[in-house]
């Protein structure tokens, strides 16, 4: 631990090192003013490391920069946020006590220094100093480990794909570094790929771990079985697998997974629950991707339909999440109008579509958003 005592009168530091040193607390650091004790925190060189400094012993009254001042221009530096600060003072103004506690002070003792009270307001500080230590050290250990399982998931994210007959690109605009939506597509063979969009139930860390959880599943389901039906029985049956008698909520997701066919020209879709997609097909006949089937992991048994739309030469798939028709306007119904308009468009990119699609002036992101843009061309 350390203490620095922060007085202008050397009798006074005298008088504390002799209580200090009674206890045997460790050396103490004696400054004799404001500046002194700028200087020694680096207080105008945020550049520099921090001091380790548990408590400041610190005078009220001192001359050019008194205690009170000298106390709020360190609590500007988050270095010394948890740093305990016990004002000395030979004053029994109640006001000015008061302002000293309102400018960030831990607590005070009055001069002449009774050696008892002193000694016990020092270890209340300095076991308060340890336990905001501890908080803070786990907080941190806590962001390391949030910040490597943020690279975990979006590792699990595929890349965007430009083939020569088929492009497929992503929006993706989480409200925090973990999120519930997910998005994956494989190339199946030479003329196939399997293509899917998903939103877990929930927010942050609990969505985000079983997203990870389903995404490995989902790789083995497509790598294995590829018909949308029997791939999505798979993931219920996964998803199932989390629920007991304790926990009475329903682990689930909506999803769109499709097989694109390009040889065929065929896409086989089964929608679980999620927001409609549109494919628009050869630049003029808009398809709506309903639901046909109910979210994933409600029931054990549940049915799962597929269902099968052609097309001659040419799609455009837009497929999207429920934050982004939330973004898009209040009412649902006017939103997925809008979305019906903007699917019959040609765009080049899903950024593109998102930025018409949300107004300027929209009120501030509460979900995740995802927007998927499919583009197939056979004429190419």
């Amino acid at each position: 631990m350390s203490i620095i005592l922060v007085d202008d009168n050397k009798v006074n530091l005298f008088v504390l090192e002799k209580i200090l040193k009674s206890v045997n607390y460790p050396e103490a650091i004696f400054l004799q003013s404001a500046h002194e004790l700028y200087d020694y925190l680096h207080i105008f060189d945020q550049a520099a490391s921090a001091q380790s400094v548990d408590l400041i012993l610190l005078d009220i009254m001192m001359p050019e920069i008194d205690g009170i001042e000298a106390c709020k221009k360190i609590r500007q530096d988050d270095r010394y946020k948890n740093t305990q600060i016990i004002f000395t003072t030979a004053l029994d103004d109640k006001k000015k006590l008061a302002e000293a506690l309102a400018a960030g002070g831990n607590d005070y003792v009055t001069k002449p220094i009774n050696r008892t009270e002193l000694i016990a307001r020092i270890d209340v500080a300095l076991r308060l100093k340890k336990e905001l230590d501890w908080h803070a050290q786990h907080e941190k250990n806590i962001e390391a480990e949030l910040k490597l399982a943020t690279q975990v998931q979006r590792s699990l994210l595929s890349k965007p794909v430009e083939d020569e007959k088929i492009r497929i690109q992503v929006n993706y605009e989480p409200t925090s570094n973990l999120a519930g939506d997910m998005y994956y597509w494989n190339k199946i063979d030479d003329h196939r790929y399997a293509v899917m969009l998903f939103d877990m139930m929930g927010h942050g860390i609990p969505a985000a771990l079983v997203c990870m959880y389903i995404s490995s599943v989902l790789r083995e389901s497509v790598d294995t079985i590829v018909e949308p039906t029997e791939v999505m029985q798979e993931l219920n049956r996964y998803m199932t697998l989390l629920h007991n008698d304790l926990e009475k909520v329903p682990y689930y997701f909506t999803a769109i997974y499709m097989l694109i066919d390009m040889k065929e020209k065929t896409i086989q879709y089964v929608n679980a629950g999620h927001p409609s997609g549109y494919a628009c097909l050869d630049g003029e006949q808009l398809e709506k991707l309903e639901h046909n089937s109910c979210a994933i992991g409600f029931f054990a048994d549940a049915p799962m339909k597929a269902h099968t739309i052609s097309y001659k030469e040419s799609v455009q798939i837009i497929g999207f999440t429920d934050g982004v028709l939330e973004a898009m306007h209040e009412d649902e119904i006017v939103a997925e109008s809008r979305m019906a308009e903007l699917a019959k468009q040609h765009w080049a990119s899903p950024k593109a579509l998102l930025n018409d699609a949300i107004p300027p002036n929209h009120p501030s992101q509460k979900d995740d958003m995802c927007v998927m843009l499919v583009s197939i061309d056979n004429k190419q």
